[in-house]
């Protein structure tokens, strides 16, 4: 069974510059691979990217390609650094990009593209916001249909105020972080198999037009 893993890091920073977001995210790639995971990491923002609530803004939108990538995948990851205290704008606009896929339901179930895919979320940052950054994505992707196993999260920050981040803090050393990052890649192989092999049954436009009847 072939399993793949998308990461998004919604850093701030274009290549080629230093993402300590995606230090974090390569620790991740490694811990796939030994589970027999293929692993993509896209940096957001070196595509143009419009903010919308669509699939497809037009005028050369390139979301289009990364969403193509997010169906392909098993795997959902979003990393993304904190910003006072809350997730990047970019991270933010992946998710109100996403909201296109409502759109976008399979034709006989209705369910939404996303409902094959399971969900992790990767934070780096100074001083507080992880868990509400953490809990923000996670939340949004269950409604956009993703499903989201225990420890599906990983996350490093600094000290209180400005200083240095993951990498120069020496952030591959924390204990808590490496312990974190193991438990959410092998939840999220071990729901990504069991969600391939089982998918969800749940018919939404049967729910929808049950809805409608007790509605009126």
């Amino acid at each position: 069974m072939v399993l793949r893993a998308l990461f998004l890091n919604c850093t701030l920073k274009k290549s080629p510059q230093v993402s300590n977001t995606r230090a974090l995210v390569d620790k991740a790639v490694i811990i796939f691979k030994e589970l027999g995971i293929e692993s993509e990491v896209i940096r957001v923002v070196d595509y143009n990217i419009p903010f919308g609530i669509s699939s497809d803004e037009g005028n050369g939108d390139e979301w289009p390609f990364i969403l193509e990538k997010i169906k392909a995948c098993n795997i959902l990851v979003i990393a993304t650094p904190i910003w006072f205290g809350v997730l990047s704008s970019v991270a933010k606009m992946v998710i109100e990009r996403l909201d296109g896929t409502y759109m976008e339901g399979d034709p006989e179930t209705g369910q939404y593209p996303l409902y094959r895919k399971v969900a992790g979320v990767i934070v780096t940052g100074n001083e507080d916001g992880a868990h509400d950054v953490c809990s923000t994505i996670l939340f949004n992707l269950t409604h956009l249909g993703c499903t989201v196993p225990p420890n599906a999260d990983c996350y490093w920050v600094g000290d209180a105020g400005p200083g240095p981040s993951y990498i120069e803090a020496g952030g591959e050393r924390h204990l808590y972080t490496n312990r974190t990052v193991r438990y959410m890649a092998h939840n999220l192989a071990y729901f990504a198999k069991l969600l391939k092999e089982n998918p969800i049954p749940t018919n939404l436009k049967k729910l929808d037009e049950e809805a409608k009847r007790v509605s009126d």
